[in-house]
This record gives C-alpha cells, sequence and structure tokens, in this order.
C-alpha cells in the first residue's frame, strides 16, 4: 500500500504545512492520528516491516545486516543505484543486494525510476535512480529527529526531490495510469530530474528545493531541448513565484505542478 498523496491528505495549497514539516513527518496514514508523533511510529514501523513482512516475502536470517542495508539505501535516496558499492558497504554480495533491492520496491517502500532511452548520440548513464515513497521513513533512517534539523541536513535537496518524485509516482499510480516518468543523465553530467514521456511528447521536469529562481536552474532543461526538440518544460520549487520565460519553461510551486496534472 502506498502512502497518502499529499492531494489526498492535504487538498489545496491554502492547507499545506512547510516542506520540512512534510518531509519529515512522512505521509503514512497512522502518522496523522492524534497522538503519534514520527520520531515512535517509524522505528516500530520499521521493526513490523523487517520482522514480520520481510521474514514472509523471503527467508532472510540475518535481520540486523538487512536493517544495515536499509540505512545505507536510504543515505542514497534520490542518487543512482549502484549494487556493487552497496554490497560492499552492507558486506553481502551483489545478488544478495540486487534481492533485497526487489523486495523492497515489490513492497512500495522504494521506487526506481529508469533513464529514459532516448539518447540524441550521447552516451547515457543506465543506472536506476532510487527514491523511498515515504521521505518520514529516511529522515527516521538517518537519525533525523526533527524538521529543524532537515533544514541544515546535507540531503535536504535529495529528500525534497524524492517528495515530487513519489507524489507524481502515486498521482499517475492511483488515477489508474501508467507511469511514464523517466530521468535523462549524460556521461559529461547534464541531467533532467524527470522525463514526462506521453508518447508523441517528452516533458522535461527540474526539482528544486529552494524558493527563489535561479538562472542556473534554467540549464538542463534547455540543453535537453536543444537536443530533443521539446518546446517546453517546467522547474518546480518550493517558492510560489510563477513565471513562464520566453524559452517555453514554467516557473511554478511543486504542488501546482501536480494539481495542473502534468
Amino acid at each position: 500500500m502506498l502512502p497518502f498523496s499529499t492531494e489526498e491528505l492535504y487538498g489545496g495549497t491554502k492547507n499545506l504545512p512547510a516542506e520540512d514539516q512534510i518531509i519529515f513527518k512522512g505521509l503514512y496514514p497512522p502518522i496523522y492520528e492524534p497522538g503519534i508523533p514520527p520520531e515512535d511510529w517509524f522505528p516500530n514501523y520499521l521493526r513490523t516491516y523487517i520482522d514480520r513482512d520481510v521474514r514472509q516475502i523471503k527467508n532472510i536470517t540475518d535481520l540486523i545486516v538487512f536493517e544495515k542495508f536499509l540505512r545505507l539505501l536510504a543515505g542514497r535516496n534520490g542518487q543512482e543505484l549502484n549494487l556493487t558499492s552497496l554490497a560492499v558497504d552492507t558486506g553481502v554480495d551483489t545478488r544478495t543486494v540486487q534481492s533485497w533491492v526487489g523486495i523492497l520496491e515489490s513492497s512500495f517502500i522504494i521506487y526506481l525510476l529508469r533513464p529514459h532511452f532516448k539518447n540524441f548520440n550521447k552516451t547515457l548513464v543506465k543506472r536506476p535512480k532510487v527514491y523511498f515513497y515515504d521521505t518520514g521513513l529516511v529522515c527516521s533512517l538517518l537519525g533525523i529527529s526533527n524538521s529543524d534539523q532537515l533544514a541544515l541536513h546535507p540531503l535536504r535537496g535529495a529528500l525534497f526531490e524524492s517528495l515530487v518524485v513519489t507524489e507524481l509516482v502515486k498521482q499517475r499510480t492511483n488515477a489508474g495510469k501508467p507511469v511514464n516518468l523517466y530521468y535523462w543523465r549524460d556521461k559529461t553530467g547534464h541531467e533532467v530530474d524527470i522525463i514526462i514521456d506521453n508518447g508523441l511528447s517528452m516533458i522535461p521536469v527540474e526539482i528544486k528545493a529552494g524558493q527563489t529562481v535561479n538562472n542556473e536552474f534554467f540549464g538542463n532543461i534547455s540543453y535537453w531541448n536543444k537536443l530533443s526538440g521539446a518546446t517546453t518544460g517546467y522547474i518546480a520549487y518550493a517558492g510560489n513565484r510563477v513565471e513562464e520565460r520566453s524559452s517555453g519553461i514554467h516557473v511554478l510551486n511543486w504542488f501546482e505542478l501536480l494539481a495542473r496534472g502534468i
């Protein structure tokens, strides 16, 4: 079962808390029952998930090592999934890590965002990126104890990106639509966070955790549009300013992007 979506929970931007509060608290339904603080609920949920669900899915004998793997994976949230590196750090073989990733994916703990296949004569990165469906769980695994601590955390940007990516996934899943989301990165470092592939058109989306618009936000979308021939794109960020550049790139709040159903 997927966590709540922000649309289900809040309905509109007038009722939306600050991003750091959403990220820290997460979107699992029990968190929103009275008297259940996230810092208490997540460790209990994690123990239940590992002790009961993981054992049922696969016979994992060393649950302590599996929990170590989970925490290491949380530190890689929003990054390319490097199975070899993860296996070395966990102390198991690559085949085991691949199996464990499959468990987390099938039980809706993580989502693997695949790279888009369109290369435009460029050498592309081929590994998926890993996102946890619930940012509150990531915060718990990383030992982030409150939203103030999150605001200064080096992984805050990746957590914000994870929130937006998984909200786009949930929006499509809840509507019974194909999840037509990818990312694109070439070997020279050009990257677009999300490519929405509608078959006849591809829409690039960059996700930025800042609240002010920076001209550097536009570089990768402009590069992608030049290669692909696309004429539009979106910067989804934490600020409230809305604008459309002459290049056809729209700047808007991340929740407004969801509201538009792009």
